[in-house]
């Protein structure tokens, strides 16, 4: 057994330790704040610590500025509360020194307060006193002030912004787009940004506390050193000026520039817009990187230049100089637009060949020439990852591997339209808008909407497309609101579940077989296809989906089957077996964990008549008139059913389900239809609305 070695044992002994000593970080700086306030401070110590307050600022404000998200930097409502009371430590250990030992000389509250009082402002307090002054206006009135506002919006807009955050990520995992950790990283993502912006609206009042103080704590330290100077050290009022007054001020100065550095940090943060690039970037590329912009203001600076008593130079060097820099850009963005041009394609001559013939697509996507570039990657299109994802769900809810979808353009269809082709012919089509948002009613909002009304295409709601800049409102108002790419995998996720069974070519039941075939060898070898052929295995597979009837439990399937296949090999009759036998799952799909079941019943008489019409072959046929009854009134009640947020599911005698399941599909498909052999014993029914004959 081989032993640690002494370095490994180092390493690990660090880590732990730095570990432990991170954790100790805050409470050790609490500590060392109120030691400043209470202990006496050498000078050369208090230098340290303003030089440690000035270095701290500094990085504070570059975070700020070279983070890409405000949640980035999720700990500066904590930095910004232990950056204030530092500050305002030093301002109480260095009022202490300079009240005790101010008649010394400039030099008695260190080499820091000594260098601003005289190297900043000359050593004319005066002078210090309009800087300061000057400095508080730029720090309380311009930046703390906009800050404050900018928060206190934010944490409102964020607050109210989140039920409408948290559909559309419930929205994206219900499309498959994104699996349960995502959508979990997602949801504390926007609770952590509530939490922020929260946090910010409050913290900010420590920045403009902070820019109070220090005015009120210059004041105490000029009046307490007069008073001091003249009364306790027997000072004239020229020398305890010339030396309070000038250590006060270098003192406040001191203290007023890392307060404004951190202010400065704080509105760099609370007003970030935009995730992509850090705040440097997303300056440069949207302020500099526009000819037009660049020329035109160059142009402004040669006119002032060329005006009798301006300065000349300046105006028309900085004027010559934004319009070279527009040139320039112009030449750069007139060579990223001139592509080669693609050498033509040559034109076959020979005879025709099975080559030319092209096979049609199980399942196909078709695109307007607008909606190329949400499949483009180089422009940041992502509907393939997206398609993906939707192939990815539907395997794991249904039970197989769905085909691949093929992406192509069709310059016949409107620029941004698209259609979903299953096996050659057109099963859903739609419209989408890229760089538009999609804000679709759930019920009963009544706000409107600037934007286009529209219907979204999967579930018929009515819904608006609106730009970027409604976003935040239309999700403040309760409509779920997603991109074009999320509405296009929507779309089309919808219309797999919906024709599920044709997708199930023989192809993906070979596929199935061998899968299973890897997972339980035995099972299916002795089944698939000794018992039952690959057809009928098929069939019975497709029956079940053409009644939303999920196949995830495969095996429970195949057991069945090899139970009943010795009595029959009607792909109707093994499918009902098989139903019997997945009734738990049935149920549990439609109603969830409940126990108690609320389902549609037929009228009695009704009853009677649709068991001796449907039940025997040779038996009199229904009644147009009573089909035509019963489908219109199943439809009404399944609609009634689901505007009241309860399941729509009719029970009906095993003799005639699958014949009145047939029968209702057309006009209400979400309708279902269990028999009284699928109920489990574990369930009870409750009897709801009840379908009544012409008689009734």
């Amino acid at each position: 057994m081989s032993t640690p070695s002494p370095l490994h044992s180092m390493r690990q002994w660090a880590g732990v330790h730095g570990s432990a000593l991170q954790g100790l970080s805050a409470p050790l700086l609490v500590v060392a704040i109120l030691a400043l306030m209470v202990l006496p401070i050498p000078a050369w110590l208090l230098d340290t610590f303003f030089t440690l307050n000035i270095a701290v600022a500094l990085m504070v404000m570059m975070v700020a500025a070279y983070m890409v998200r405000p949640l980035d930097f999720a700990a500066f409502p904590s930095v910004l509360l232990l950056t204030t009371l530092m500050r305002l430590s030093l301002n109480v250990a260095s009022t202490r020194v300079v009240l005790l030992e101010g008649h010394t000389g400039p030099g008695a509250a260190g080499a820091v307060i000594e260098a601003f009082g005289h190297f900043l402002i000359g050593g004319n307090f005066a002078v210090g006193l309009i800087v300061f002054a000057i400095l508080v206006v730029i720090n309380f009135v311009v930046v703390t002030k906009g800050a404050e506002r900018i928060a206190e919006v934010s944490a409102r807009f964020t607050l109210d912004a989140m039920p409408g955050k948290q559909m559309a990520v419930d929205a994206d995992l219900n499309a498959g787009l994104i699996d349960e950790k995502e959508a979990k990283r997602r949801r504390a993502e926007v609770q952590e940004e509530a939490n922020f912006f929260g946090s910010m609206d409050g913290a900010s009042k420590f920045v403009r506390g902070d820019a109070i103080a220090g005015i009120l704590i210059l004041i105490i330290n000029i009046v307490g050193g007069f008073a001091i100077g003249m009364l306790s050290h027997g000072l004239s009022a020229g020398d305890a000026a010339n030396s309070y007054i000038l250590l006060a001020v270098g003192d406040a100065l001191v203290a007023q520039i890392p307060g404004l550095l951190i202010s400065v940090a704080a509105a760099m943060v609370i007003s970030r817009v935009g995730k992509e690039e850090d705040m440097g970037r997303q300056i440069v590329q949207q302020l500099f990187m526009s000819p037009r912009v660049l020329g035109m203001a160059g142009a402004i600076l040669v006119l002032l230049g060329l005006i009798p008593g301006m300065p000349h130079a300046v105006f028309l060097l900085m004027g010559s100089s934004l319009g070279w820099a527009a040139w320039l850009l112009l030449q750069r963005q007139k060579q990223a637009a001139v592509e080669p041009e693609a050498p033509p394609a040559p034109v076959g001559d020979g005879e025709a060949s099975w080559d030319d013939l092209q096979p049609v697509d199980l399942l196909g996507l078709e695109l307007g020439y607008r909606l190329i570039a949400l499949v483009d990657k180089n422009r940041q299109g992502d509907l393939l990852t997206r398609i993906k994802g939707v192939r990815r769900k539907f395997a794991q809810e249904v039970g197989f591997l769905p085909p691949a979808v093929h992406v192509r353009d069709n310059l016949e269809l409107k620029p941004s339209s698209y259609r979903v082709l299953l096996r050659g012919v057109v099963v859903g089509e739609g419209e989408a808008h890229p760089g538009m948002f999609l804000a679709i009613n759930p019920g009963g909002i009544s706000t409107p909407l600037i934007g286009t009304p529209t219907t979204d295409p999967a579930f018929g709601l009515p819904a608006h497309w609106i730009d970027a800049a409604q976003k935040e409102a239309a999700q403040m108002a309760g409509f779920t609101v997603v991109d074009s790419e999320t509405v296009m995998a929507t779309h089309l996720s919808h219309l797999m579940q919906v024709h599920a069974a044709k997708l199930l070519s023989r192809t993906e039941t070979q596929q199935l077989v061998e899968h299973v075939a890897r997972l339980a060898p035995k099972l299916i070898e002795e089944v698939v296809p000794k018992m039952v052929s690959i057809t009928t295995f098929q069939k019975v597979l497709q029956l079940l989906l053409e009644e939303s009837v999920h196949i995830r439990d495969i095996r429970t399937i195949i057991e069945t089957l090899a139970e009943h296949a010795g009595g029959t090999q009607d792909p109707a009759e093994l499918a009902r077996r098989v139903r019997i036998a997945l009734s738990p799952a049935i149920v549990q799909q439609i109603y969830g964990p409940t126990r108690e079941l609320s389902v549609i019943a037929i009228e009695p008489g009704l009853e009677r008549l649709l068991v001796q019409a449907l039940s025997n072959a040779n038996g009199p046929a229904l009644d147009p008139g009573v089909a035509d009854l019963l489908t219109r009134k199943a439809a009404e009640v399944a609609l009634k059913q689901e505007e009241m947020g309860m399941p729509a599911c009719l029970l009906v005698p095993d003799a005639i389900r699958s014949a009145i399941a047939r029968l209702v599909r057309r006009v209400a498909p979400r309708l279902q239809v269990l028999a009284h052999s699928e109920i489990p014993e574990t369930h009870t029914i409750r009897i709801g609305p009840i379908l009544q004959g012409a008689s009734s």
